[in-house]
């Protein structure tokens, strides 16, 4: 069942939230007690599938931090203090369909890392309130008008992403192909020195022969490794590029259902 307020006990004692009508894309909260300011909740996709919105972003201050930044003088700030924080929490569903938080760095307006107590204190709060949005009956709604707030510059990154991986991986394949002749010149100039010193030795020879950072035998040994470790980085650059494509395509599906059937399908998590 849903309530409007919330009592979080926290290292600075007990906070008071009091959710507000429900916005389109966002549920605001109003704090008292302990902490005065406001909560800004709305869904998000999943940190690692980007076309599955099935998370929520809780924000300190009155609006999505990843979209705009609050002015200071609206940041939440405890009741005896006067620097007001900014920071935010996602909660999500994690392996066996149990809830995950990720918590991003809290700060100062000033950009100053907060007390330990006054950190516990803030994630307490966000945790809550995420927590509350979570188990809404309207988090369907606010999910789907999530999905339609954020898919053009999700689509908009994950092209970008298949662009970058595709050339990183063509970059990481070049390389791979360059290091076997680049490993077999330096062997060749490495026996070559040796012959010389065979034939006559001396102290300049030696150290050319010598194993040390920069030297001849340390650039073999670096090749010797550096054509399969291109190879296998190239693979996963492939693999990112496969996946920000598929995830790009279920997003395009999705928005293209959602214009036919006049809604989006949404699945909400449940605590």
């Amino acid at each position: 069942m849903t309530c409007d307020s919330l009592t979080v006990e926290t290292p600075a004692g007990t906070v008071h939230a009091t959710a507000g009508p429900r916005h389109s894309d966002a549920v605001v909260f109003e704090l008292g007690g302990a902490m005065r300011g406001s909560v800004h909740v709305t869904g998000t996709h999943h940190p690692r599938h980007w076309d599955q919105f099935t998370a929520v972003r809780a924000c300190l201050g009155p609006v999505n931090a990843c979209q705009t930044t609050a002015p200071e003088e609206a940041l939440p700030r405890l009741a005896r203090g006067h620097r007001g924080y900014r920071g935010s929490l996602m909660l999500y569903r994690g392996a066996a369909d149990r809830p995950n938080v990720s918590v991003y760095p809290m700060e100062t307006a000033a950009g100053h890392e907060p007390s330990p107590k006054t950190t516990a204190t803030l994630t307490a709060v966000l945790r809550a309130c995420a927590e509350h949005v979570m188990q809404r009956e309207d988090l369907p709604a606010l999910l789907t008008a999530s999905r339609q707030r954020d898919t053009p510059a999700l689509l908009r990154f994950l092209d970008w992403s298949v662009t970058y991986h595709q050339a990183e991986a063509a970059r990481l394949e070049a390389e791979a192909r360059a290091a076997l002749p680049a490993r077999c010149a330096a062997v060749a100039a490495w026996w070559t020195v040796a012959r010389w010193f065979s034939a006559s030795p001396h102290s300049v020879l030696l150290v050319m022969l010598a194993d040390y950072p920069g030297s001849l035998s340390r650039h073999i040994s670096v090749m010797q490794w550096w054509a399969p470790y291109c190879q296998t980085a190239a693979t996963h650059e492939h693999d990112h590029a496969r996946r920000a494509e598929i995830e790009a395509a279920s997003l395009r599906n999705t928005r293209i259902r959602r214009r036919a059937r006049g809604q989006d399908l949404v699945t909400p998590l449940t605590l």
